[in-house]
């Protein structure tokens, strides 16, 4: 009686064979962004004080706005076009603004939240990837595939934020920068890692 052979987690899946480069890349890419944000002066400016920043928070602080993303004016009939909304922005102040909790957040919550979306992105990329590339794919294909969806991960959706919410754009062209040097870095690591 012939026996029957088990498949190997990877023959069940090929994406269990990418666990390498998808811990890799995110470990890889969290260090980068470190040296980013905390090393290097490139998003120093992202952020501008208000002017008289102390009456300014003097004059929000009896309002105990709870966390949360606000707009003001907010046209909350959805007629923008009224002269009452057209006047209370011709007025001003205009705002989109986050309120975040009062004390000193943790970084460490913040920190396990990044590396959870940058395992997500490897896993996702890989997916891609497993079903997009034919088994003998070259460096060159993998390192291509990878990074071009790597990037759009990292980079795509910080544009819909200048576009809608009026974000700086040269904070959004700065992050799109950023998300292309951690696609360059994923990809490379896929290319170097993927199984043969």
């Amino acid at each position: 009686m012939a026996q029957s052979i088990k498949p190997t987690p990877t023959e069940i899946h090929p994406m269990l064979a990418l666990w390498l480069p998808i811990l890799l890349s995110a470990v890889f890419v969290f260090i980068l962004s470190g040296v980013i944000h905390m090393a290097l002066p490139w998003h120093k400016g992202d952020l501008k004080a208000v002017p008289d920043e102390a009456k300014v928070r003097d004059a929000l602080r009896p309002f105990n706005i709870p966390p949360g993303d606000y707009m003001t004016p907010m046209c909350g009939d959805g007629n923008y076009n009224s002269p009452e909304f057209k006047a209370k922005l011709d007025a001003g102040p205009n705002a989109i603004m986050t309120v975040l909790p009062n004390g000193q957040g943790s970084m460490g919550a913040t920190f396990v939240q990044w590396f959870a979306f940058l395992l997500v992105v490897g896993i996702c990329t890989a997916y891609v990837a497993v079903h997009a590339l034919p088994v003998d794919a070259t460096g060159r294909a993998i390192f291509r595939l990878v990074g071009t969806v790597s990037f759009l991960a990292y980079a795509a959706a910080q544009w819909p934020q200048s576009i809608w919410m009026r974000k700086s754009w040269c904070t959004t062209i700065k992050h799109t920068i950023d998300g292309l040097l951690y696609a360059l870095v994923t990809g490379g690591t896929f290319a170097w890692l993927w199984p043969e």
